[in-house]
């Protein structure tokens, strides 16, 4: 599975695409950040991310798009961009025909580090570890998006063998109730 992680923001958006190889094992493709200069109107800003995340689809062909889901935080404004950039990004891999899965924050260092309170130095230090890299992705924009890709790569067998299993028990259930009604009609009609 080729994973294109995002790690959404207007000033700083961080794109990372990974390769999970075989069970754990992950590989990094590409990593970099896309800037975009705050005196910029925020549609030229968004549309900069657009292109660089329609650019990175075409050339790294990622069959899923993991990008950080957007939590609380006291700087509303950054918030608002934060979101913004991601509502980008799930358009640009929705429009490519791509899934987009969101993870949060505590999410992806749990994964990554086994914390969900992780620093980004933590975070840093295991991306490194974890994909082999002689140095570690900087700035920390370019570490989280391979995190995030990491992330998903790590949980998406998991969750998709939580989602068969819960379709099979809805199957299951269903055919249960079906004969429970049943018998109780033949105990009714004796």
């Amino acid at each position: 599975m080729r994973v294109l992680g995002v790690d959404p923001g207007l000033t700083r958006c961080g794109l990372g695409v990974v390769e999970g190889v075989r069970g754990r094992e992950v590989r990094a493709i590409a990593v970099d950040v896309v800037r975009t200069p705050p005196d910029e109107e925020v549609a030229a800003r968004l549309g900069a991310i657009a292109d660089a995340v329609e650019g990175w689809i075409a050339r790294h062909r990622p069959d899923v798009v993991a990008v950080e889901r957007v939590f609380s935080q006291h700087n509303v404004r950054s918030v608002i961009g934060t979101a913004q950039a991601g509502g980008v990004v799930a358009l640009v891999a929705g429009r490519a025909g791509l899934p987009v899965a969101f993870h949060t924050p505590s999410e992806v260092k749990a994964a990554v580090t086994g914390s969900g309170r992780a620093d980004k130095a933590q975070v840093t230090a295991m991306v490194t570890r974890v994909l082999s890299l002689d140095t570690p992705p900087k700035p920390a924009d370019a570490a989280d998006a391979l995190a995030l890709a990491v992330c998903h790569c790590w949980r998406a067998p998991m969750a998709a063998r939580m989602a068969e299993a819960q379709a099979r028990a809805a199957e299951l259930s269903k055919v249960h109730a079906a004969k429970l009604a049943a018998a109780t009609r033949r105990r009714s009609t004796r």
